[in-house]
């Protein structure tokens, strides 16, 4: 930042922010290394725990994640309100208060919905937007870049976009991620959950984008094709873990980040495979002491023969006795 910024206008103050910020994602620096999609506490009555909430971001902070996503497919964004949409958003950037970075879900199948969404995280103080490609009605390569275009024109915050065609019904191809790379700065990573390295070396060749593996169990092979680090819903329970991987590959110690991949990958396999994400890590969290509450409907509960099989997931990997 300029030596003198404390002498500019607020307004101006925003802008050379926002260019250091988009500077910095454009290195990798921005967004790399544990980003945890945060999943949205409810009470019993259904509606959200902002309290709880509180609780989760500050969790987040003492133990080292690098940056909490808020109201993403993790935090049941298909399921709240518009209004409850933005309050989660406001409630996690008001408590992470600078301590933590906010990548605030704001993707939507409507373009107008999206530009109104990203407006109101950037009012509200999130470091940047996490925008899932457009689901449901398939648009063309061309729609994927013109929604981003249009998005990315409308709100000066940094963008990262998301995706995962087993939810969205649609790949946005590698050529079209890198000429929204190009054609919008501030479009400044993505997170890569179409399980496909060709497709992330394609990016990862072709664009300056921070690439983000949004597979927890991939999170390590991406990261040895140049990623830079992970949105994790295991996060959500183990944030030190995860972290402590991506720590120490990044400082070469690939022995030990293996080691720590190793005693992941069951966790992630067995915990996230048991149903529809967040169903099992919001079942885990209420068993390890931090309840979040059910899932909305259409999502359903874990059985019981499921929560049994979840219990003993937990137990080996040494968070319950």
């Amino acid at each position: 930042m300029p030596w003198n910024l404390h002498h500019l206008s607020n307004e101006s103050q925003q802008y050379f922010r926002l260019k250091t910020e988009i500077k910095m994602a454009r290195k990798g620096e921005l967004f790399s290394g544990l980003t945890v999609a945060l999943v949205t506490p409810m009470n019993a009555d259904g509606s959200v725990n902002e309290s709880q909430l509180r609780k989760l971001v500050d969790f987040h902070v003492e133990s080292g994640t690098d940056c909490v996503s808020p109201v993403g497919t993790t935090g049941e964004s298909p399921t709240l309100s518009h209004d409850e949409h933005e309050r989660v958003i406001g409630i996690v950037c008001e408590q992470a208060a600078g301590r933590i970075k906010v990548m605030a879900g704001t993707g939507s199948n409507s373009t107008a919905e999206a530009i109104r969404l990203t407006k109101s995280a950037k009012k509200a103080g999130a470091t940047g937007a996490l925008m899932v490609a457009p689901y449901y009605n398939k648009p063309t390569q061309e729609g994927f870049f013109a929604h981003f275009k249009a998005v990315a024109d409308a709100v000066d915050i940094p963008i990262v976009l998301y995706n995962i065609p087993g939810r969205t019904a649609k790949n946005m191809e590698p050529e079209t991620i890198c000429q929204i790379s190009d054609a919008c700065p501030t479009v400044v990573a993505i997170k890569e959950s179409t399980g496909s390295m060709d497709q992330a070396s394609f990016i990862l060749n072709s664009s300056t984008l921070t690439v983000l593996s949004g597979d927890d169990s991939l999170t390590l092979p991406l990261m040895a094709l140049g990623g830079s680090g992970v949105v994790s819903v295991a996060g959500n329970i183990v944030p030190r873990d995860v972290k402590a991987m991506i720590t120490a590959f990044q400082s070469g110690d690939v022995a030990k980040a293996q080691q720590l991949h190793h005693k992941l990958f069951p966790l992630c396999r067995d915990m996230l495979g048991l149903s529809t994400n967040p169903i099992p890590v919001k079942a885990a969290m209420t068993l390890l002491g931090k309840p979040c509450g059910e899932v909305r409907l259409p999502l359903t509960p874990l059985s019981t023969s499921q929560l049994e099989s979840l219990r003993k997931t937990l137990t080996t990997y040494g968070l319950l006795k």
